[in-house]
């Protein structure tokens, strides 16, 4: 499989305007077994309630008919099963599809070949859910863009339910300009329509592709990267009197621009044209910032809403570096700062009778991987600070796993040398130019 993905992705790279005839194929019986060995095993289970362990008891068979179905064209599959995923610090809940478990099986390996075809198009300043693609890569280009160019004015963007509203249509006309296979489309169009179920009851998706499904994540890419990438490439960029750049993770974009008369024309163009599209802007969510480089009030606390904007977690404002010169900074945002102590608030109450050694082993992995994504270039401050409340929240809630008080300040201070949580550290050097950096060139 392998091989063969490789091959295919040299093609796509040489001949960008040949349409691939013969894909289907490869979704092989070996490709499904590599594609179950690759699945987690601790994923939800769909509508069918088939978890990956009991798909493996009778895999042979399992894989077999699969491959048999699909080859005379039988393969169907089921509606995804619909949850709702708590957002922290709200009542709002998030929509996430899980589909079947031999239906994650076809979608991880369509994923595969999607992505070998697709990579070779995809432009360099789109960078989620793709391979070896970072959100620090796509932090680390930003902030080289508002600093080092000649950027005074960003467009910050927010599509309202971007997978929700994914046009089928378009996205089958989007997909034909790459793939002329008509068993391989069948496969696609048939996950497009499969269905959702929602607290017992079926309904159809006439357009979407819901959150959670395997290969949503690359169908939301190709259908931004015609819908968005392409537009403001080859249109937008052209016909700006200044520099201007975009820089996309999935659905979240800025786009970023020299002068403030290009950055009112591109807002004007931006809705009708993702209204073509059958997408809308949340105009709540989305503004044009003058980053104030030049203006003579400081404001490095990065409060100041009207020269700051959030991108993956982060909020970019108007500070100081060593030399006393304006920079655009990051610090977590306080949206992330709340729902994140928030989750940590809830996972030490519901889990403080846990054995102490498990606990404090289990809390220590979830804050280094906190640490690890919020620990970049100026941020130390902020992760310090996130820190030190959840070492308030232990001293508060370890002292109710029982009715006797367990600890004073003291003894916490004594048990957390024998438990020591994470201290703040510096992993990302946003300075350093990731991956997507010949966009700037």
């Amino acid at each position: 499989m392998e091989t063969k993905l490789a091959g295919i992705a040299k093609a796509a790279k040489m001949r960008p305007n040949e349409k691939f005839t013969s894909l289907a194929h490869l979704i092989s019986e070996e490709t499904i077994k590599q594609c179950h060995r690759e699945m987690s095993t601790n994923k939800a289970a769909g509508v069918d309630e088939l978890t990956k362990t009991q798909y493996e008891e009778n895999l042979e068979t399992n894989v077999t008919e699969l491959i048999k179905r699909m080859k005379r064209q039988a393969y169907k599959p089921q509606p995804v099963r619909r949850v709702y995923i708590p957002k922290p610090g709200t009542d709002k809940k998030r929509p996430l599809g899980i589909p079947a478990y031999e239906d994650k099986l076809v979608q991880s390996a369509l994923a595969k070949i999607l992505n070998a075809i697709y990579e070779q198009d995809f432009l360099e300043c789109s960078f989620g859910f793709r391979p070896k693609r970072s959100c620090h890569d796509a932090l680390k280009v930003l902030n080289n863009i508002v600093n080092k160019r000649r950027i005074n004015y960003v467009v910050d963007t927010d599509i309202k339910g971007f997978f929700d509203n994914v046009d089928h249509e378009w996205l089958m006309k989007f997909l034909g300009h790459r793939i002329a296979d008509p068993n391989m489309l069948r496969i696609i169009a048939r996950f497009l329509k499969a269905g959702i179920i929602d607290a017992g009851i079926e309904y159809d998706t006439p357009q979407g592709t819901p959150q959670g499904g395997v290969c949503s994540p690359i169908l939301g890419n190709i259908y931004l990267h015609y819908a968005l990438d392409l537009w403001f490439e080859k249109i937008v960029r052209r016909n700006c009197k200044g520099m201007s750049y975009m820089v996309r993770y999935a659905d979240d974009t800025v786009f970023c621009f020299q002068h403030e008369e290009d950055a009112k024309k591109f807002y004007t163009q931006l809705i009708p044209r993702l209204a073509k599209f059958n997408l809308e802007i949340a105009e709540d969510k989305t503004r044009i910032i003058s980053l104030g480089k030049d203006n003579d009030k400081d404001d490095a606390s990065g409060s100041n809403n009207s020269n700051s904007f959030d991108f993956l977690g982060f909020t970019h404002y108007i500070g100081k570096d060593k030399n006393n010169k304006k920079r655009v900074q990051l610090k977590t945002s306080k949206k992330k700062y709340r729902s994140s102590l928030l989750k940590v608030k809830e996972w030490i109450k519901q889990n403080r009778t846990t054995p102490i050694k498990d606990f404090m082993k289990m809390l220590t992995i979830k804050l280094q991987g906190y640490i690890r994504y919020y620990g970049v270039t100026y941020n130390h401050n902020a992760v310090s600070n996130f820190l030190d409340e959840v070492k308030r929240l232990l001293y508060k809630w370890l002292n109710r796993r029982s009715q006797k008080k367990s600890f004073d300040w003291n003894k916490f201070n004594l048990f957390l040398r024998k438990y020591p949580i994470p201290r703040p550290k510096t992993y990302v050097t946003i300075y350093d130019l990731g991956k997507g950096s010949s966009y700037l060139l």
